[in-house]
């Protein structure tokens, strides 16, 4: 049924209401057991002194919101000030080049920061995959990215090579596997779009210079070989209307909602707590759905502004990087579930459309879905909770399409025709409500433990049912139908329906 099938407007004021009013509840279960169990000793390594202002303990346990916020804040803003003012000057002087000259500075930046022994690992990824690149065959390509990607994440070959870095610093192995990592998927991306050029090859120095794009280098996004290929040496360097603007607001938006995790992580440990298994079983079921509800909302906010700040660098180079995730908040289908925007774009164009087509044939699917999360096992880094993970997530988007396909055949989509689109929404509702909850229960065993995520699954539907099961699948489905709304107010804005007469001359919009 269509998305643009209208619900009466004081249903939304009830969900507005519902949702608001548990979110505050849940909230105020957090906050009651952070503030309780601030002197816990399992909380000692998690928790440090906080802002003066406030007098209490900061929640610190997330090592790359610390480290990109707080301990080495200093040094990302110098490394990313220094590409910007150096980048606009040359820009500004010869344009022709300014690839070459992100390239160069990214390359220096490298060079200073993590040695000649990285850069010359680095290089030699490179020359490997562009040596098979120029054979054009993209199984080839494939399978040497995957091998190259294998070495650095699986036993001996990453410890031997990570042993080359010489030097010892706090963030040198995060460095050096973000480095390595995404090099490598740049690397596959520039190999498998050579595959594609009709005339020609690509140079190596087209590789090294969308490779060592310093914005991109250690944390990501992945921007495609192809896009990056053609807005880097595009030379019509215009702004749009407001455009600067707009990057302005964004770097304070980034700003505020770093401040305001900051204070958040004063009075909600929702990092620290889940990690106490003990004082987890204590809590009540409405505690625990918030505490892994908010654990996702967290990791989208930390991808969102990450990815946000490196984006905006990127945007003042005239580049139009991929964008942050979907919030969670709007999630409740499988196909669209994703944390990192680059590796699903990656993921998407290489492997699961490739494969997929058009994602209605079962088995294609099934190939689709098995080859995109084999990869994506790997890129994590293979261990028993990874593979739980992928399991999952690989069986919760099959099973839609399985769904979806059954509910495709009489009877079912007889029954939905005559129900009319305003309560076939509210019934795919319960179902959405209830799909929301098998994303969260499916990645938040990855963002915390898989104890956690079978105590929260546990609690949710079976000992806390039928009271808390039905309550909190109410809140998500009013949660789902606000989701809904939104969604059809921005395709009624993109395809407006016709005008129709009506009641005698009379017109009235459906």
């Amino acid at each position: 049924m269509g998305i643009k099938a209208a619900i009466p407007r004081y249903e939304l004021y009830l969900y507005t209401a519902v949702l608001t009013g548990a979110l505050i509840w849940a909230g105020s279960w957090i906050c009651e057991a952070s503030s309780e169990n601030i002197n816990r000793r399992s909380f000692k390594e998690s928790m440090k002194p906080g802002w003066h202002y406030f007098g209490r303990k900061m929640d610190v346990s997330d090592f790359e919101w610390i480290m990109w916020f707080n301990t080495f804040r200093n040094h990302i803003l110098f490394s990313l000030a220094g590409h910007v003012i150096f980048a606009k000057i040359f820009t500004l002087i010869t344009p022709k080049h300014r690839s070459s000259i992100f390239g160069m500075y990214g390359g220096l930046a490298v060079l200073v920061t993590m040695g000649w022994t990285f850069m010359a690992l680095v290089l030699s990824h490179c020359i490997i995959l562009y040596s098979v690149a120029m054979v054009k065959r993209k199984w080839m390509c494939f399978v040497a990215g995957l091998i190259t990607l294998a070495s650095i994440k699986l036993e001996p070959y990453n410890s031997w090579q990570e042993a080359l870095v010489t030097g010892s610093f706090d963030l040198q192995d995060v460095l050096f596997y973000g480095g390595c990592g995404f090099s490598i998927m740049r690397c596959m991306s520039f190999a498998l779009e050579n595959c594609e050029k009709k005339d020609g090859n690509f140079t190596l120095s087209d590789l090294l210079k969308y490779n060592f794009y310093l914005p991109f280098f250690f944390f990501g996004p992945v921007m495609t070989f192809d896009r990056y290929h053609v807005q880097a040496n595009n030379m019509q360097l215009t702004r749009k209307d407001r455009e600067m603007w707009n990057i302005t607001t964004k770097a304070l938006l980034h700003l505020g909602v770093i401040l305001v995790v900051d204070i958040f992580f004063h009075y909600l440990y929702i990092l620290t707590i889940p990690s106490d298994m003990k004082l987890v079983t204590k809590l009540s079921d409405w505690c625990l759905a918030g505490l892994a509800y908010s654990n996702l909302v967290y990791d989208w906010v930390k991808a969102a502004v990450m990815f946000g700040v490196v984006n905006t660098v990127a945007t003042l180079d005239h580049l139009d990087p991929p964008q942050p995730p979907k919030c969670i908040t709007m999630l409740y289908v499988f196909a669209e579930t994703h944390f990192d925007r680059g590796i699903n774009d990656w993921l998407c164009k290489y492997v699961y459309d490739y494969i997929g087509g058009n994602h209605d044939k079962i088995f294609k699917e099934l190939l689709a879905t098995f080859c995109t999360f084999a990869i994506t096992t790997l890129w994590l880094g293979p261990c028993e909770l990874v593979y739980i993970w992928s399991f999952f997530n690989c069986f919760g988007l099959n099973f839609e399409l399985w769904v979806a396909k059954v509910f495709s055949l009489p009877p079912f989509s007889t029954i939905e025709t005559a129900m009319g689109e305003a309560m076939s929404r509210r019934v795919r509702g319960v179902f959405n409500a209830a799909n929301f909850w098998a994303i969260v229960l499916y990645n938040v065993l990855s963002l915390n433990s898989l104890e956690f995520a079978k105590l929260v699954g546990k609690r949710l539907i079976f000992k806390g049912f039928p009271v808390s099961t039905v309550s909190v699948l109410f809140v998500t489905y009013c949660g789902v139908q606000l989701v809904k709304e939104r969604e059809r107010q921005i395709a009624l804005l993109e395809d407006p329906e016709p005008v129709k007469p009506v009641d005698g001359g009379k017109e009235k919009a459906e």
